[in-house]
């Protein structure tokens, strides 16, 4: 009651001071009556610890813009405002939603950024006290890749097999927790720490981790710093705070002055980060770092209809330790979550594709109002078939196309070559891949000889054009390789599913993916990428026996001309996305698929003790569904070959059985199209065709 009655009298003050500032804010659009009465709270809230506990799809954003405009109006400085978010994107679309409700001279003096941001502006101006210059260098993913490189190759060789990418990861996650590698530990990567850290100090570069590190070392050895950004910025907003991690936990705690006015958004219930070094005891023990926070939940859901809330409802409350909250909403909605039960992967396919078909045409919805969300990426594969042979439009979200992943291009590339060895692009893609001692220098000389005489690559490597261009080695090297093709492309004419398995065999494939993947769980993954793509292709064969190779390569190019562009507002078509990439999103339709053991909840995560952060994904992966939510479950899937066994997501228990209804898929098939919803496609069609030059419709 203090803080709030301290609140009026800042509002009323201010007030007095700029009577002709408040109704030019004012004037833009900010108006708390539009708010509800938590989100009104949160907004008017100014001074203390403030924590807002804002649930899937309870207008977060909204809040925190109209905080940060509220908190302008009554008086208190704009340069003293701090926001801070995860990503530039979000940072940037609370810029424009603050910039329509302050008037343009506030919104400029705002500091809204994310964390790496604030801490380069920290770095700027005191990193010399670190010992740095204070015109570094901030290394991105291709940089630090090359340096570390260059130290696994002075101190293991060339043929230490060890991927950069793997010791970057591990760098990177134990620096964000706070600590690093001991040489008792793990010997050879403390090496490699301690080597890579003094390069990139002589260099005066600092990787993206470091900005962390070092804005957290920096306010902590020296107390005028952290006393100027105290006294600079009064006011801190942290948005997804369930994100955060202990390097930014740190760097929060030091930022903040004496006065505590920090407040942070998140919600417990949406941590699903904690693989990457999220800790979600940050926000369950904020208590523990700044007492006697004031607690704000938003419970009204904005997005879903009830059955589909209480339906996620009655699975999160199985997590044990979190801030009780329940989302509810003013619409009632009719229908059901559905669980349906399938025979297998492909069906499961056809089933869903069928059912967001029936949408489209026989409700008339558009095809950006359908999602179906999966725990990994390889359970995309069957659904960009489906949709591809049906010419449905998709976008991925989150995840790799299928077809886009870097195991199937190699194959491709082989296929490829096995049809038309004179391809260039597909000839330099696997020159080299897996490494077999031609190296890029031999590559470019190739490739200028070619032109020079107007053939291709194929052509000078098997005519020896290269002459004493390169070494002895690489001469042996380039002549083994074209013995290879020769032979495989030959032993392809009689089968070609054959020859490419024989292939990849003789270049140890499975091997070099596995020397290239992080994890035992990512070479898994990949290597039943292959196997599935390969099953494609017997598929293939076996029911177009004159189209061969070079037709199953023309529909594999003709089906995968897509959109890679990652940004979702510049795609069309049906969703296909990661649970984890479905966090912010939101769909009238949502298609949840796998709903298994070892998909959800993920093999790993029962392995290694996280199944509450399962949960979480699930409950993020339900709560994305506006209207209707359909669940489904395969009684086997396609692994290696041959039909599994699955068994039911332990979670489809937790759910409140009032709300979910179950059956075989044949019970929730989608009614044939009538024939005046057939007859209007056909004509839209039509009127498509007309508008094409040369099209003769008669």
């Amino acid at each position: 009651m203090q803080r709030e009655n301290a609140g009026c009298l800042h509002w009323e003050l201010a007030k007095r001071r700029h009577p002709a500032m408040l109704p030019a804010s004012m004037a833009k659009g900010f108006d708390l009556s539009k708010l509800n009465g938590p989100q009104r709270e949160a907004a008017s809230t100014h001074q203390g610890p403030v924590l807002i506990l804002a649930g899937a799809g309870t207008g977060k954003t909204r809040t925190i813009t109209a905080r940060i405009a509220h908190m302008v109006s009554s008086g208190i400085a704009p340069g003293s405002i701090l926001a801070v978010t995860f990503t530039n994107k979000a940072a940037n679309e609370m810029k424009e939603r603050v910039r329509g409700m302050v008037a343009r001279g506030a919104a400029s003096k705002l500091t809204l950024c994310t964390f790496h941001s604030l801490c380069v502006r920290l770095l700027r101006r005191d990193i010399t006290k670190l010992g740095y210059k204070s015109n570094f260098t901030i290394y991105t993913g291709s940089e630090q890749t090359g340096l570390i490189r260059r130290i696994l190759v002075r101190r293991g060789g060339r043929d230490l097999k060890i991927e950069p990418g793997v010791v970057i990861a591990a760098i990177s996650s134990l620096k964000n927790r706070g600590v690093g590698p001991t040489a008792e530990e793990d010997p050879f990567l403390h090496m490699v720490w301690e080597e890579y850290e003094r390069e990139k100090r002589a260099l005066n570069a600092v990787d993206f981790d470091d900005l962390l590190v070092l804005g957290s070392r920096l306010l902590e050895k020296h107390s005028e710093t952290a006393s100027y950004w105290g006294e600079r910025f009064r006011y801190i907003m942290v948005d997804e705070f369930q994100d955060t991690n202990r390097l930014q936990m740190d760097l929060l705690r030091r930022l903040c002055g004496t006065e505590h006015n920090v407040c942070v958004v998140g919600d417990d219930d949406q941590s699903i980060y904690g693989w990457r070094g999220a800790e979600i005891t940050n926000i369950l023990r904020f208590e523990r770092f700044f007492p006697d926070p004031k607690v704000i939940k938003l419970e009204e859901n904005y997005r879903s209809t009830m059955p589909i809330l209480q339906t996620a409802n009655s699975l999160i409350r199985h997590n044990t330790g979190r801030r009780e909250k329940r989302l509810w909403s003013r619409n009632s909605g009719e229908e059901k979550v559905r669980v349906v039960l399938l025979p297998d992967d492909r069906e499961e396919a056809r089933f869903v594709i069928s059912g967001i078909e029936a949408g489209h045409y026989g409700e008339g919805m558009k095809w950006e109002s359908f999602a179906v969300l999966f725990r990994t990426n390889r359970q995309s594969r069957l659904f960009e078939e489906e949709l591809r042979e049906r010419r449905i439009p998709y976008r991925m979200i989150g995840g790799q196309s299928f077809f886009d992943r870097r195991e199937i291009k190699d194959v491709l590339a082989y296929l490829t070559l096995m049809e038309n060895p004179d391809d260039d692009i597909h000839l330099l893609r696997v020159l080299n891949t897996p490494p077999r001692g031609i190296s890029t220098k031999t590559a470019e000389e190739a490739i200028a000889v070619s032109r020079e005489r107007e053939c291709s690559v194929w052509r000078i490597l098997c005519t020896g054009g290269l002459g004493d261009r390169v070494s002895a080695r690489a001469t042996n090297a380039v002549a083994a390789f074209v013995e290879m093709i020769v032979e495989f492309t030959e032993a392809s004419r009689e089968n070609a599913a054959a020859a490419i398995r024989g292939l990849l065999e003789r270049i140890e494939f499975s091997d070099f993916i596995r020397r290239s993947c992080k994890t035992p769980e990512e070479a898994n993954s990949r290597e039943e990428a292959v196997e599935s793509f390969l099953g494609d292709l017997d598929r293939h064969l076996e029911t177009h026996p004159k189209a061969g190779l070079r037709g199953f390569l023309d529909s594999v190019a003709l089906n995968g001309d897509r959109d890679n562009d990652d940004d979702l507002e510049k795609k069309k078509g049906v969703s296909l996305i990661t649970m984890h990439a479905a966090k912010g999103l939101e769909f009238p339709v949502v298609y949840v698929s796998g709903v298994e053991e070892g998909f959800i909840p993920h093999k790993r995560a029962l392995e290694d003790g996280s199944l509450d952060e399962e949960r979480r994904l699930f409950y993020v992966g339900l709560t994305r569904a506006m209207k209707r939510l359909i669940l489904t479950v395969c009684i086997t899937r396609n692994k290696w070959g041959q039909q599994v066994g699955c068994q039911p997501s332990r979670f489809l228990d937790e759910l409140d059985p009032e709300h979910v209804e179950s059956a075989d898929f044949q019970s929730f098939e989608p009614p044939p199209l009538e024939a005046d919803q057939v007859g209007t496609e056909v004509k839209s069609i039509l009127a498509m065709l007309q508008d094409i030059e040369d099209v003769d419709l008669r």
